[in-house]
């Protein structure tokens, strides 16, 4: 194994010959064993990203050569378009404030950027990997620009996959409206309810996260780069904070904007926090709404039982048969983790001191590594569950038909106290509400026809508009 040797203020380090990465790496591979977790690839392309534009802005403003600039570039491209990838290997759990990731993307571009020129990997001549590659930048700006590029364009798939969820369940709402079924409340009897309505409250709990998280995302469009170390613009020039972030908009259009203090933008992170807790929200509604179906498909002969989950495995070693609703169940267990991450997130967000908080690489690990299982168990949610679901008419018949929640009609005719004899008569005779109303004679056939009907329960008056004055 060919190694070679560099050399910095704390001595010299062996790395092997055909690395792309210099000594801070090597260092911080030896010294950050902890959990095997690398950062997620979307944060390696969004510094990428913000790396080439830092150069072409710096070009632009004239304080690098192209001759040098240009192969730095070439560089960016060739790892934007897969390559070199294996040349990132640095824990999630990592320096503060992310310095080591910073300088892994530095000694990678650098080194092949000499590649470009004709010089050895370790040489660093005529390109640096702090003097040419990180020229007006600190990791102070850097790092929590590309974790807001990241988290921004990781949303974009998230959102792609709310919309088709929410869609998903609006299709279902209307395959399912004519299907009575019982309401509950606390779990017991309550009013009866079209599964249609169910359905459709589910598809606009999904649309309301969905507009929430994309106003928290909002917040990350504000960046900080051109700030230097701790927001002083430090060695940059005039015009440089302009050019990158009108490179970066080119690149991503992602529509970032300047922000209006640098020092606060490197001293808090809240805007990460904040779309994390709209993330840990849609996670909380997506555990309630996975709990929901698999309480109404539970059985099938001993539970509820009202509808059918399309079957993807089987659901046990010794039981012959058994099928779970395993996609839901998966849907759960990543939601937790979101809550959890959440907790991770937040706690490192508070944790910013004076001018810097260094504990972004966790924050950027768990964000993205939120967005992304939530973005893949919604997608795997959608077509290997949703979307095959079946109605058991039937069994949602029998249960509106027998309803104790069919006696709330009787309230303004009966009286509540009434009523609720109704309601206990038929628990002790084991009847219908209907059925006692009908031995009792409270209401004519005409009237239970025109009042005990469950779809005209289901349907409130329409609401009267008032005109403005």
């Amino acid at each position: 194994m060919i190694q070679r040797i560099e050399k910095d203020v704390l001595g010299e380090v062996k790395i092997l010959e055909d690395a792309y990465y210099g000594i801070t790496t090597q260092r911080v591979l030896q010294d950050f064993k902890i959990s095997g977790l690398k950062m997620n690839p979307k944060f390696l392309e969004a510094y990428i990203i913000l790396k080439k534009a830092c150069i072409l802005a710096n070009m632009k403003i004239g304080i690098i050569d192209p001759n040098l600039g240009n192969p730095i570039v070439q560089a960016s491209d060739e790892i934007l378009n897969g390559k070199l990838r294996d040349q990132f290997n640095i824990d999630a759990f990592q320096m503060g404030a992310g310095t080591s990731f910073n300088m892994n993307c530095n000694e990678v571009l650098a080194n092949r950027a000499n590649e470009i020129l004709g010089s050895k990997k370790g040489d660093y001549k005529p390109i640096h990997p702090k003097d040419h590659v990180n020229m007006s930048q600190s990791t102070n700006d850097t790092f929590p620009t590309a974790m807001r590029i990241a988290i921004l364009l990781k949303l974009k798939d998230l959102d792609t996959e709310l919309k088709k969820l929410e869609k998903s369940f609006k299709k279902k709402s209307k395959q399912f409206d004519d299907i009575i079924k019982a309401g509950r409340t606390h779990l017991q009897d309550a009013v009866p309810i079209r599964l249609g309505q169910e359905f459709k409250a589910y598809g606009q709990t999904i649309s309301k996260n969905r507009i929430t998280i994309l106003k928290a995302g909002d917040s990350c469009r504000e960046i900080g780069i051109g700030g230097s170390a701790t927001g002083t613009g430090l060695n940059t020039k005039i015009g440089y904070r302009e050019e990158v972030l009108y490179q970066l908009n080119q690149m991503t259009g992602l529509n970032l904007k300047q922000a209006e203090d640098l020092r606060e933008i490197m001293q808090s992170q809240s805007a990460v926090a904040e779309v994390s807790a709209a993330l840990r929200n849609l996670a909380l509604d997506l555990i309630r709404i996975s709990n929901d179906l698999r309480l109404i498909s539970s059985g099938p002969t001993s539970g509820l039982a009202e509808i059918r989950l399309p079957a993807t495995v089987e659901g046990s070693s010794i039981m012959p048969g058994k099928i779970n609703p395993s996609i839901l169940e998966m849907l759960g267990m990543v939601s937790f983790q979101v809550v959890g991450n959440d907790l991770t997130i937040s706690m490192a967000v508070q944790a910013g001191q004076l001018e810097l908080n260094v504990m972004m690489p966790v924050m950027a690990f768990n964000i993205l590594f939120s967005i992304e299982i939530l973005t893949n168990a919604i997608h795997q949610t959608r077509i290997r569950c949703i979307e095959g679901i079946e109605a058991d008419e039937k069994k949602c018949k029998h249960y509106a038909d027998t309803t104790l929640g069919l006696a709330t009609i009787l309230n303004p005719i009966i009286g509540y106290k009434k009523a609720a004899e109704i309601v206990n008569r038929a628990l002790k005779e084991e009847k219908t509400i209907l059925a006692v109303i009908r031995e009792t004679k409270i209401l004519s056939e005409e009237d239970i026809t025109r009042l005990l009907n469950p779809v005209k329960m289901t349907k409130p008056p329409p609401t009267q508009n008032k005109k403005k004055n």
